[in-house]
This record gives C-alpha cells, sequence and structure tokens, in this order.
C-alpha cells in the first residue's frame, strides 16, 4: 500500500485529481452558500486543496512540480478572453479615450501601493518583488516574477488575496455611489482583480465580463513593459 502511495506522488495523477476535487467542491460549496463576493469559488478551492496537501503529507513542491502542466494552460485561458472582447468591441472602441488615459494612472498605482506599505513596514526587496505584480494575472504575474525576482509563492498569494478582496471592494464602493454602469465595474474588477475579477464580472453580465478582459489584458501589457524597467532603475 505504502508503494502504491509513494508512486502515486511521484506521478501527477494524485495532483491533478487533487486539483480537480478541490476546484468541483469550491464551486459546489459556492453555489450552496448563494454565490457571495466575498467568498469566490477559487478562493475556497485553494483552501481544499492546501487542506488535502497537510492531510495527504504532500510536499509542495512535489505538487507543484506535478501539476506543471496545468499551469500552462493558463496562458490559452487567458488568450481565449479575445472572444468576449470581440463580441462587444463597439462599446469597448466608443471608449477608448478615457480607457487609455485611466489605464497607465491605474495600472501603475495598484503595484506602486503594495509595494510602499510593505516597505514602510520594513519588508526585504524579495517580498516587495514579490507583491508588485499582484494585480496581474498570472500567466504574466510568474514571467514579470521571473525577471525581477522575488517567491513565487508569495506572488500567487498576493494574487488570490488581490482578487478576493477587489470583488468585495468594488461591489461595496458600487452601491455607495450609486454605480450600476457594467462597463465602468467591469473594467474596475479587470484592472485590479485579473482573473477572480472577471469571474465576479461575467456574473453582472456579458458586457462588465469584456470590460473587465480588456483592463486585465491591458493592465498586463502595460505591467509587463513598466515593471521590470522601473524596479530596474529602483534597484
Amino acid at each position: 500500500m505504502n508503494a502504491l502511495y509513494d508512486s502515486l506522488l511521484d506521478t501527477p495523477t494524485l495532483a491533478v485529481a487533487l486539483t480537480l476535487a478541490a476546484y468541483l467542491g469550491g464551486v459546489t460549496l459556492f453555489e450552496r452558500m448563494g454565490r457571495p463576493s466575498w467568498c469566490p469559488a477559487v478562493l475556497i478551492g485553494a483552501v481544499f486543496t492546501a487542506a488535502g496537501l497537510w492531510l495527504l503529507r504532500y510536499d509542495f513542491a512535489d505538487y507543484q512540480r506535478n501539476v506543471a502542466w496545468l499551469t500552462l494552460l493558463l496562458g490559452p485561458a487567458t488568450v481565449a478572453l479575445a472572444v468576449p472582447l470581440y463580441q462587444q468591441r463597439q462599446h469597448i472602441f466608443a471608449l477608448w479615450k478615457p480607457i487609455l488615459c485611466s489605464l497607465p494612472l491605474a495600472a501603475v498605482l495598484a503595484a506602486f501601493y503594495a509595494v510602499l506599505i510593505a516597505w514602510l513596514l520594513g519588508a526585504p526587496p524579495a517580498v516587495l518583488a514579490s507583491l508588485a505584480p499582484k494585480s496581474v494575472t498570472a500567466p504574466l504575474a510568474m514571467g514579470i516574477q521571473e525577471q525581477i525576482g522575488g517567491s513565487l509563492s508569495l506572488m500567487l498569494g498576493g494574487l488570490l488575496i488581490t482578487g478576493v478582496l477587489t470583488t468585495i471592494f468594488v461591489s461595496l464602493l458600487a452601491r455607495l455611489l450609486n454605480i450600476t454602469d457594467q462597463r465602468i465595474l467591469g473594467f474596475a474588477l479587470g484592472v485590479n482583480g485579473h482573473a477572480i475579477g472577471i469571474v465576479r464580472a461575467f456574473e453582472l453580465g456579458p458586457k462588465a465580463g469584456a470590460f473587465a478582459s480588456l483592463g486585465m489584458s491591458l493592465v498586463g501589457v502595460f505591467s509587463a513593459l513598466f515593471l521590470p524597467l522601473a524596479w530596474r532603475l529602483l534597484a
């Protein structure tokens, strides 16, 4: 029995099965909870995955290695967001000026305030580098992290927390400011909350989802060009 278990640990079978089970369990629990914005399915799935690794005594380095091919699917999934962009292209072209004006400031602030807070609290450079790409979608954030350094695990944790908090605060601010325009809400969710924000945006409607996809894509491209250069200059 131990030999079988050890062999499963050395193959992707157990890691992939654990990942899929955690995801399906997260989606099921999310639906039963009434789809709350403060607790998205991806967060529940991450907790289930962590609990499974702990119960199975599965080393995280082995798990990460065995699910590496799943990580590669993030790239095609991100590219597939071009479909809703194309479907809503007329609405996007109508607002290209405010989008281009707000994008650089939003992308710079998203990276700056996290790094500034961590620096004021005395965080080392590795932590600062891990937090800088926290609002960029995972495939691009991992590429940025390879260039500027930092911890991959900490960076991915920052992505998860940022996405969850974005869905919470965008919903709260929308109520307080009486904002109902799906274009504004979707763009704010995509710029700040990356993939988790996009999931929330599509729950609001296809127009919000398209603008969230646009926001995430533009911030990702801008950050991939801006962050490594800014990091070298500041370092």
